[in-house]
């Protein structure tokens, strides 16, 4: 069975919607950073869309099962849920850890270090997706790449 254009180009949109909030989330974070006085309170519109970003890709799981795409992208939609649920867990032990040992700033350049692999990622999901919106006749190559 192939699944329907509408659902091809519903998961694409979703993947660049997913790209363009992980980006922002980046912009966030560094104005959080770098901001006259960073605090907590700095970094909260990052924490409070960094819970959205693990919507969108559960979603985007929900609709490529449902519309039969093939397993690749089901596993990386799914594959970016959990990079973002361990952001989550990285954050919230760095957090409880402080500022005041050398424990939590690590942590926190590992919440970086693994946002640049979600990034890689949701980068990877957006380029594959391109082929989703053609209809699947006329897709230039096998978005797969088996």
């Amino acid at each position: 069975m192939t699944s329907s254009l509408t659902t091809r180009r519903a998961f694409a949109v979703l993947a660049v919607l997913q790209l363009l909030v992980v980006l922002a989330q980046f912009y966030l974070a560094a104005a959080g950073a770098f901001s006259a006085k960073p605090t907590d309170e700095a970094f909260e519109p990052h924490k409070a869309l960094g819970y959205v970003t693990f919507i969108v890709p559960v979603v985007m799981a929900i609709v490529a099962g449902a519309g039969r795409l093939p397993r690749r992208l089901i596993g990386l939609a799914a594959l970016v849920a959990g990079l973002i649920t361990v952001q989550t867990i990285v954050a919230k032990i760095a957090e409880s850890l402080g500022d005041g040992g050398a424990a939590g700033p690590l942590l926190f350049g590992l919440h970086g270090l693994v946002a640049l692999v979600i990034l890689a990622v949701v980068g990877d999901l957006a380029r594959r997706s391109r082929d989703l919106w053609r209809p699947a006749e006329r897709a230039a190559y096998n978005i797969t790449h088996e």
